[in-house]
């Protein structure tokens, strides 16, 4: 099937409905060799968007991607990449989203990527000890520059992104565009009901993270956890915590349910997964994160099922998962 194309949010920008991130998998999982030929086919199967920021692997992940996009030669103007800017490092003037920070996170981003400028650049996280005017100016500056084509935000809060947009309005420089935000079949509340208000008024686009709950919505986790698997990872002790407590144990027992629906489908339970986030309108691209190529040729072939999620087969997952978030209230 091919690949499908859809606007990120209300700008001209036009992103593939699957895209390829490098979060626990560069350099922790995948060496260049191996980033190489997962970038090659992502791309011909129509990928093109490549997602990274300056505190993965601390900056190694994004190296891993400018030698494999130097590589592979890719035209520049076939393809789009991001950096995300917060956790530079351990001093002061490393970390968070000041002006001096944004700035010099850029151009570090740059030179790890080997590109002449960032086509996606957001704020990783809110920054509670920068005024917001200080950052939406810092990235308006960049824009201006020509160094980022678009800038958002990741894992911000709905009014923290209407405030932004409405002081960059003000001050006449461009507005965010996009926000970065966890979405999974486990993890609804912020796309489908927090963020209801910013689609329309603004515009907002969104490239969502995690879309198989760091694996736990490929049934791999059903049995206890792999070695092989990120949650064996010594950096990621908080998520195995996450998957093992009450909570977690309760979702996999959701998860054992849903297997029997892709099972009735004659389809994997990560196929599954990855096509019911991208049934939503609201989402602009499905990032992708694997550390082998047959994973990510899978994953891929998720577009495939989108069009057999018919009304009973969503009704039959939402019996499952019991969480649609309320609507929010009308005054």
């Amino acid at each position: 099937m091919d690949m499908e194309y859809r606007r990120l949010g209300r700008s001209g920008l036009k992103v593939s409905a699957f895209s390829l991130g490098s979060w626990v998998t560069f350099h922790y999982q995948v060496d260049d060799s191996l980033a190489v030929e997962c970038m090659k086919v992502a791309y011909d199967a129509g990928v093109n968007f490549f997602d990274n920021a300056e505190a993965y692997a601390q900056g190694r992940s994004e190296e891993i991607m400018g030698r494999a996009l130097k590589k592979l030669g890719f035209p520049r103007d076939s393809y789009c990449v991001s950096s995300k800017v917060f956790w530079g490092g351990d001093l002061p003037t490393q970390r968070g989203l000041s002006r001096k920070h944004v700035h010099d996170a850029c151009h570090a981003a740059m030179r790890r990527l080997d590109v002449d400028y960032l086509d996606l650049f957001f704020c990783h996280r809110p920054d509670h000890e920068t005024p917001i005017e200080e950052t939406v100016r810092a990235m308006g500056d960049l824009v201006r520059q020509g160094k980022v084509l678009y800038w958002g935000t990741s894992e911000w809060s709905a009014d923290q992104i209407a405030r932004a947009h409405g002081i960059a309005i003000s001050l006449g420089v461009d507005p965010p565009t996009m926000e970065q935000p966890q979405y999974n079949m486990l993890h609804r509340e912020r796309v489908e009901r927090e963020y209801l208000q910013l689609y329309d008024d603004i515009g907002l686009g969104t490239t969502i993270w995690s879309p198989l709950a760091s694996g736990i919505l490929t049934g791999k986790y059903n049995q206890g956890v792999p070695d092989d698997s990120r949650l064996a990872l010594p950096d990621y002790q908080w998520l195995r915590d996450q998957v093992l407590d009450e909570k977690g144990r309760e979702n996999l027992e959701k998860v054992g349910r849903l297997q029997r629906v892709a099972e009735e489908l004659d389809t994997s339970l990560a196929k599954l997964a990855l096509a019911w986030c991208l049934r939503s309108t609201r989402v602009s691209t499905v990032i992708l994160g694997a550390s082998k190529v047959d994973q990510l040729r899978e994953n891929l072939d998720a577009l495939e099922l989108l069009p057999r999620l018919s009304t009973e087969v969503l009704e039959s997952i939402e019996t499952i998962l019991d969480n649609t978030p309320e609507p929010p209230a009308t005054y």
